[in-house]
């Protein structure tokens, strides 16, 4: 026994356990010692089995539903989540089809996942199109955060930003990636895309670390995430330009402007604007995907762009036959970005949105029905 308290806590190291066990311990002991941790753990496991069943029971007594109800719910839910993934990957392999048409609306992703495969999508098909330049603009979530959530405050502003959001988007979006710069004279016109290769190796830089920007490179592909309008930026974005080169496939992600007017008037750099025209703007950067997220009329909304199709106009309404969750309606789409004002029309139209959410959640608590 107190060799299995040693082992347990550490205090042996390997070798001296080792040694020990060839001097002293015979065969019917380490079996003991074996079975005593293997059912310790199993104990663990029963025990971790029997909060979940508990925290089941709960969600259960609070929906006023039966516990087989919210298990089977639990697991539609999880399947449902499955196919939006799965629909993002069918995504991928039907880019390669010139009939577009039967993809213009395209699902909500509903996690940093979904939302990876889909701009991966967008951005082989931009770039086998042509399309070198490209702006990304993830909506900044974590890996274990749903898209209908709350959006985040990062009390930590940029640096906090790049840490738990951008970094990682970024990272599983150039592992995501199948892309080689094209081969001159080759007859064949899908080589670009290599969808089939292994994923590719990531590298991190840091530019500035107070304005959470850096370079993340593959082998192929660069992408300058969180630059801004100081003249820096501009410098870099040449450099990385000039380095790529015009069949190299570079991308900005989520970017600090919004178009040339965010450079404005600078006493000193009095032609930074004229210079971002020059080195960003007239070399295209063309936003190829963007999840935007935003409030109208109280209602939590999403607008889509994936490159070629329109903005998809979305707003999240609550499943009344889950607890605590919401579900995006459909509203409509836009060849350019969407106005507050535009989905203030869209959002009147739809019978799902007569009422406002505080209206709705007042019928609900009253009994009736919020339709």
């Amino acid at each position: 026994m107190n060799i299995l308290l040693l082992i347990i806590s550490g205090l042996l190291a390997p070798q001296s356990i080792h040694s020990f066990q060839q001097q002293r311990i015979n065969l019917p002991l380490r079996k003991n010692i074996q079975s005593s941790l293997r059912f310790s753990t199993e104990d663990d496991v029963q025990k971790l089995l029997e909060k979940a069943r508990k925290l089941r029971e709960e969600a259960a007594s609070m929906s006023g539903k039966t516990l087989q109800e919210v298990e089977d719910e639990a697991k539609q839910k999880k399947l449902a989540q499955e196919r939006i993934v799965e629909k993002a990957r069918v995504e991928r392999e039907q880019s390669n089809s010139s009939n577009r048409s039967s993809m213009q609306v395209l699902p909500v992703p509903d996690d940093a996942n979904a939302q990876n495969q889909q701009a991966a999508a967008a951005v082989e098909r931009a770039f086998k199109d042509g399309i070198t330049r490209q702006t990304v603009r993830f909506a900044l979530i974590g890996q274990a955060e749903a898209m209908s959530g709350d959006l985040n405050e990062f009390p930590g502003g940029a640096k906090q930003m790049y840490r738990e959001c951008g970094r990682p988007l970024t990272e599983s979006l150039l592992r995501e990636l199948r892309i080689t710069p094209k081969i001159i004279n080759s007859i064949d016109e899908n080589e670009q895309i290599t969808s089939l290769n292994k994923p590719p190796t990531v590298t991190a830089e840091e530019i500035w670390d107070f304005d959470g920007s850096a370079l993340i490179s593959t082998k192929d592909v660069k992408a300058l995430v969180f630059p801004n309008t100081d003249v820096k930026y501009l410098k870099d974005i040449e450099t990385i330009d000039t380095d790529v080169g015009p069949d190299g496939l570079f991308l900005l992600v989520n970017p600090f402007w919004r178009n040339v007017e965010s450079w404005g008037f600078n006493i000193l750099a009095p032609n930074a604007k004229k210079r971002a025209q020059e080195i960003i703007f007239d070399k295209g950067y063309e936003v190829t995907y963007a999840v935007l997220r935003f409030s109208v009329r109280g209602e939590d909304c999403v607008a889509i762009k994936s490159y070629p199709y329109d903005w998809q106009i979305y707003a999240y309404r609550e499943d009344p036959s889950w607890f605590n969750q919401q579900i995006p309606i459909w509203l409509g789409k836009s060849e350019e970005e969407p106005t507050s004002s535009q989905v203030t029309e869209l959002l009147n139209n739809r019978p799902e949105f007569k009422m406002s959410k505080n209206m709705r959640q007042m019928q609900r608590m009253m009994g009736n029905d919020d339709q």
